[in-house]
């Protein structure tokens, strides 16, 4: 019976923790190299995905300099069961249960920065679209079905479950905008998303987000309107 009540009050303390807001014009900084700095969010929906799209804004000066973490969604059944990562020298690196793609891009231009990544399990085909142009489809794990109960994070890669960050991975820049969906976005989507206009969003929401901030990590208007 404690240790049900234990159980209870953390699971509370945790839920507490997360700030639910409307972050619309608003951007996530992280002005410094870190080990610990990133940001929770917090999913609306639980279920196991056998697609989706996640869409975010994202502007760094990094893409020459070094690798770093775009978003990061780990379960317990892979912690890298959804991974966008910049690679120095190679590119976009998209990851789905711990199998991954690159996308190659030799340099990020200084500029804010539009992706969208999708995949499906059906046919295993993964998209990712920069300020609204796809690049060539690629294939990884058809067949898979994406964990649930996820930890996601902005500003750093997992190694484990909400943790074993490492500085040389994380994200100093600005990064919003942060949509995700359980289906895979069509052309004239993602052309609504890029333009800035809503689609509601069912996975995360970026008009209602459910986020906890750590460490160096502030709220600013975002610089991309």
């Amino acid at each position: 019976m404690e240790k049900l009540l234990w159980c209870f009050l953390v699971t509370i303390s945790f839920s507490q923790a997360f700030v639910h807001e409307d972050m619309s014009k608003q951007a996530f900084v992280f002005p410094e190299e870190s080990d610990t700095s990133h940001v929770s969010l917090e999913a609306e929906s639980k279920k196991l995905l056998d697609a989706f799209t996640v869409c975010l804004y994202f502007y760094t000066d990094l893409s020459t300099i070094r690798d770093f973490s775009i978003f990061s969604y780990t379960t317990t059944r892979s912690t890298n069961d959804i991974l966008l990562f910049w690679t120095k020298g190679e590119g976009y690196n998209f990851a789905v249960g711990g199998s991954e793609v690159f996308f190659r891009v030799s340099e990020i231009p200084e500029a804010p920065t539009h992706i969208c990544g999708s995949w499906e399990s059906a046919t295993g085909i993964v998209e990712l679209w920069i300020n609204g142009k796809p690049m060539v489809r690629k294939s990884l794990q058809k067949g898979y079905t994406v964990g649930t109960n996820a930890s996601i994070i902005l500003g750093q890669e997992q190694d484990s479950y909400g943790g074993g960050f490492d500085w040389r991975q994380s994200l100093v820049e600005d990064i919003g905008n942060v949509n995700m969906w359980d289906f895979v976005l069509s052309r004239e989507q993602i052309n609504t998303v890029y333009f800035g206009r809503t689609l509601s969003p069912n996975v995360l929401n970026w008009q209602a987000l459910r986020y906890e901030k750590q460490g160096s990590v502030f709220v600013k208007p975002e610089l991309w309107s």
